[in-house]
């Protein structure tokens, strides 16, 4: 099992720029492919970006593709999602989340561990 720390949620306003990270710890780093969920009041959790274990292949969703960027360090065990052009409809609740394979999945079930989640809040 992953423990997964999230952190840099806040409120922005439409336009802005806020920067997720995810320090994870138990496992192998870069063995793990990590991800971005992310549940908005009411919906389902929804998959947000995805990064293979070395940082060779990052997929994202259609919804944040172009202005978000998933990203690692694995030096530090940590993994980023830089969120740019920010809209009211990307306010949620953000997952960060991690996986025992080094390859990307886009489905919940793909991912055995999952951080607390931090709050993301885009006001018009």
């Amino acid at each position: 099992q992953v423990q997964l720390v999230e952190s840099g949620g806040g409120l922005v306003q439409a336009g802005g720029s806020l920067r997720l990270s995810c320090a994870a710890s138990g496992r192998t780093f870069s063995s793990t492919a990590m991800g971005w969920f992310r549940q908005a009041p009411g919906k389902e959790r929804d998959f947000v970006a995805t990064i293979s274990g070395r940082g060779v292949t990052a997929l994202y969703a259609d919804s944040v593709k172009g202005r978000f960027t998933i990203s690692r360090d694995n030096a530090k065990a940590t993994m980023y999602l830089e969120m740019e052009s920010l809209k009211p409809e990307d306010t949620a609740v953000y997952y960060c989340a991690a996986r025992n394979s080094p390859n990307v999945g886009t489905a919940t079930r793909n991912f055995e561990s999952w951080g607390q989640g931090t709050q993301v809040t885009v006001s018009s």
